[in-house]
């Protein structure tokens, strides 16, 4: 009897490893489908999207970006409901938490996941309205939002960013694997009273916050955008025009160099003005010819 009783444990060991490998086998063949499934969306989604980027009509992007991202959150949702997943966008959050104290940097990354996150609701909610938008060398920059915030308990006018388009590229390193995005900012202001006359500029370079792959944060966050903002300190009241001139420069895995330029004329808002009579601090003063700090003057001669 104890022979059988060995061969009878044997026969379930065997049945037993047999139903472990059967399980295993689907769930890899599961994952295989929601991950081709979730790669199909977003081809889907690349193929549409080059249009957005270069449509040189500012009123029919306006018209045409909110029905584009609802198709695009749809077919998200559906996918989300025939695999049984998360609906809650927070599967970077829960990481996080599983690292515990591990990650020194947590508190840092959950403010880039909060920053990415506000981006990404306005998208998926229809609310996503630039305040201006321009485009060039096949990508898009909008200025989402120039609002005035308090940075350091100091008021400022936040540009707040997004950037279609710019050019990555997978790259494996081991075991793991990264997304190098190229986009370098280079960006002046040029400030004038009504009539021209330069009262000052300003220069600054990669905005702050850059998220250069927000899919980082949140997988189904629309592929190859970047996110960042300027903070601009308020200007003196002399103001009353600006030009703002972002140069972007794109390099592709190919070697080619896409280099855009995007001008934004604009009459100034009165609340990103001194009071009268306020210093615009931290200003340096240079030395410049009459004609250049006044058009009227090179004009007479």
């Amino acid at each position: 009897m104890k022979r059988y009783f060995g061969l009878i444990v044997l026969i379930v060991g065997i049945i037993s490893a047999g139903v472990v490998t059967s399980r295993s086998a689907s769930t890899r063949a599961d994952e295989a489908q929601r991950q081709a499934d979730f790669t199909r969306i977003q081809k889907d989604y690349l193929e549409r999207v080059g249009w957005l980027r270069t449509n040189p009509d500012e009123g029919s992007y306006r018209q045409e970006i909110s029905p584009f991202f609802k198709t695009y959150f749809e077919q998200v949702s559906s996918h989300q409901s025939r695999y049984k997943l998360s609906k809650n966008f927070d599967a970077y959050l829960d990481e996080l938490d599983k690292r515990g104290d591990k990650d020194e940097r947590a508190q840092d990354k959950k403010a880039f996941y909060d920053y990415t996150r506000k981006v990404f609701d306005q998208m998926r909610e229809g609310r996503y309205k630039p305040v201006w938008t321009a485009t060039d060398k096949g990508m898009r920059l909008d200025v989402l939002s120039s609002d005035v915030v308090m940075v350091l308990n100091k008021p400022q006018v936040r540009l707040q960013l997004v950037l279609w388009g710019a050019q990555r590229e997978e790259r494996q390193d081991g075991k793991v694997k990264k997304m190098v995005t190229s986009a370098s900012f280079k960006t002046q202001w040029k400030l004038t009273d009504e009539k021209g006359k330069l009262i000052g500029e300003m220069t600054g370079e990669d905005p702050s916050m850059k998220v250069d792959f927000p899919e980082r944060f949140i997988a189904e966050f629309p592929p190859q955008m970047v996110l960042g903002h300027y903070d601009m300190d308020l200007i003196p009241n002399e103001v009353k025009k600006m030009e703002i001139t972002f140069n972007v420069s794109s390099r592709a895995a190919s070697g080619g160099d896409a280099a855009a330029t995007y001008l934004w004329k604009l009459d100034v808002p009165s609340e990103w003005r001194l009071g009268a009579g306020e210093k615009w601090e931290g200003a340096e003063v240079t030395e410049r010819a009459e004609e250049e700090i006044d058009p009227s003057k090179a004009a007479k001669k």
